[in-house]
């Protein structure tokens, strides 16, 4: 039986609205070859760059209750990346930490807002455990859904979401587990003015369909599993912003299951020199597509832009007072990006 993770695309879908950066990757002529053009929906593991803080708890101790990361003040959505100038990068390494302290203060390194604070604090010993702990419960991964924009047909490396990974303070992250798995989208959030809906999916565990490999300013990158099946994908060229035109144009979806859609947009406007991965401005004129979403929602970001056959950008971005309206990269520059090391 299919071992299946409930999976809400909260995460992804953050990045799928807010503008995170500046690209820094410069589009070179259209690379040779064919194309996939993908659309599927897919999840995968990034780290927090350290041991973040969902919330402080109480320790039991032989000396009743203490609360040591709250009373120096650690709070909920910190990150702790260093204990004593040694980089924390997940859960295991924080408990190592703790335990070569032996009750003695060390001074944790804690990421608040982008800024980085020097905390000393006194581990406690569990009285249950007997293990050294400072009252934090904490998480080292995050978990995100976003689209597959392509996968080149003979190397199978692929490119996805089409902008900047970063976290909720805008810290970058890292790649975790480098499995990508297949997603099912069970339901959609509508996307509505002012508020981004957005696609709700499980990993389906068993069904690892890529590896990720590199995270860049326009996306995840990596290579499918040699095997997997894709002569239900399109194989297409891809064109320059230079033939990209105003006017109708189609996107690449999983809106409902494991199968992409194809839907209806018009281009208004295209803008090559921009470089925040907004090469274009797609306005949503497929109604099945608005019926079912309301527009982009979170989790679509990465969704192929196909105009007259070819391979053009990828969605990136949302506006959130017009769910139909959105923001693409031209897919030069995403395939630039994600072949650079």
């Amino acid at each position: 039986m299919r071992k299946l993770k409930v999976l809400i695309a909260a995460f992804l879908l953050f990045f799928c609205i807010f503008p995170l950066g500046n690209g820094k990757c410069v589009a070179e002529a259209a690379a040779d070859g064919k194309y996939y053009i993908g659309g599927m929906t897919a999840g995968f593991m990034l780290g927090a760059g350290g041991a973040e803080v969902i919330e402080t708890s109480e320790v039991n101790t032989e000396d009743g209750i203490r609360t040591p990361a709250k009373d120096a003040g650690i709070k909920a959505g910190d990150c702790i990346c260093a204990a004593d100038g040694v980089r924390i990068l997940n859960i295991k390494d924080l408990n190592e930490a703790l335990a070569r302290s032996g009750g003695k203060e060390i001074v944790l390194s804690v990421r608040r807002s982008g800024e980085t604070a020097e905390i000393p604090i006194v581990p406690v010993k569990e009285k249950k455990s007997g293990k050294y702990k400072i009252g934090v419960l904490i998480r080292d991964t995050l978990s995100g859904i976003g689209t597959v924009t392509y996968i080149e047909k003979e190397t199978g490396k692929f490119g996805s979401l089409g902008h900047k990974i970063a976290g909720e303070d805008s810290s970058p992250l890292r790649i975790s587990d480098p499995k990508v798995y297949l997603c099912s989208v069970i339901g959609v959030n509508k996307g509505t003015r002012g508020k981004a809906g957005e696609l709700r999916g499980l990993f389906l565990n068993d069904k690892a369909i890529a590896r990720a490999e590199t995270i860049s300013e326009t996306g995840l990158y990596g290579t499918f599993e040699k095997g997997y099946d894709l002569s239900g994908n399109e194989l297409v060229d891809i064109a320059p912003l230079a033939k990209a035109t105003i006017g109708k144009a189609y996107i690449y979806s999983t809106v409902n299951g494991v199968t992409p859609c194809k839907f209806e947009i018009a281009i208004a406007k295209v803008d090559a020199a921009n470089k925040d991965n907004k090469n274009f401005v797609i306005k949503v004129t497929d109604e099945k597509l608005i019926e079912q979403t309301g527009g982009i929602v979170q989790g679509m970001s990465g969704s192929p832009i196909v105009q007259n056959g070819k391979l053009i950008g990828a969605v990136t971005h949302v506006f959130i007072n017009d769910p139909t309206r959105g923001y693409g990269i031209g897919i030069e520059k995403m395939i630039s990006c994600g072949s650079e090391k």
